[in-house]
């Protein structure tokens, strides 16, 4: 079964930062292009950032200059780098993967990410 677990999100005060971590299963063994959505109570789930398999980055404007993405091929691992944290960054934090295979895409658990004024 393809899984990916994600770890980092906590509650942090505005200016911190938090690092987010998500590993692939073992059993991955294509996964293409990786992303960071999020999620605000009443919202709808919107894309952060995503990283192809090459290394091209693109984020939402929300974020720009202030969240980094990157990842490990090696270790199937995507992380999310935020900096300077804002109130309005306060949402559930969930990656995503397309595979080059079935089930061509998977989705983490999601992480809890509190940032208080």
């Amino acid at each position: 079964q393809v899984q990916l677990v994600e770890s980092g999100g906590g509650l942090v005060q505005a200016g911190g930062s938090l690092r987010l971590s998500c590993a692939g299963s073992r059993n991955i063994f294509n996964i293409n292009a990786m992303g960071w959505y999020r999620q605000a109570p009443g919202k709808q789930r919107e894309l952060v950032a995503a990283i192809t398999s090459g290394g091209s980055t693109n984020y939402v404007d929300s974020v720009k200059g202030r969240f980094t993405i990157s990842r490990d091929n090696a270790k199937n691992t995507v992380y999310l780098q935020m900096n300077s944290l804002k109130p309005e960054d306060t949402a559930v934090y969930y990656c995503k993967a397309n595979i080059g295979g079935p089930p061509w895409v998977a989705w983490g658990q999601g992480t809890q990410v509190t940032v208080s004024s």
